[in-house]
């Protein structure tokens, strides 16, 4: 995949966080949030498994051989989804949005420096961490009402 498909993919993966937690938010106006986020993961959970029959890439088979964290990922998954849920109502989207994208990029940088889960080391340097310092600001003017 090049560079360019792959910068596309992320800015429409980008798009779809920002509708997902007002949807859903909406869908736990009629269900409940703990019940959103289920049925949000349910039908997640269809789509990826008819895409993954259908393409016939990868296999289940040895999802056996996975270390316990390796499968924690959906836990953090449904964690983020809910509270998504809980947020957007109470301090808007955009609010949500800038938080969690700040938190990312904060843990991202502790997982990048200390090369997390068996991925590359980037250590920190002061470009990187002024990026975040004005992404914080920006978060900063985003939640003051």
């Amino acid at each position: 995949m090049s560079n360019l498909w792959l910068m596309i993919l992320m800015v429409a993966g980008g798009v779809a966080v920002a509708l997902q937690p007002s949807i859903n938010a909406r869908l736990a106006e009629k269900t409940g949030y703990l019940q959103a986020a289920t049925v949000s993961f349910a039908v997640g959970t269809l789509g990826l498994l008819l895409i993954s029959l259908v393409t016939q890439q990868g296999s289940f088979r040895r999802v056996g051989d996975a270390d316990w964290w390796q499968l924690s990922g959906g836990l953090f998954g449904a964690f983020f989804v809910t509270a998504t849920i809980i947020g957007v109502p109470r301090i808007g989207t955009t609010a949500v949005l800038a938080l969690t994208i700040v938190s990312q990029l904060v843990a991202g940088l502790a997982m990048d420096h200390y090369g997390l889960f068996g991925m590359r080391s980037i250590p920190v340097d002061l470009k990187r961490i002024l990026g975040v310092v004005l992404l914080l600001v920006g978060v900063t003017l985003i939640c003051r009402r």
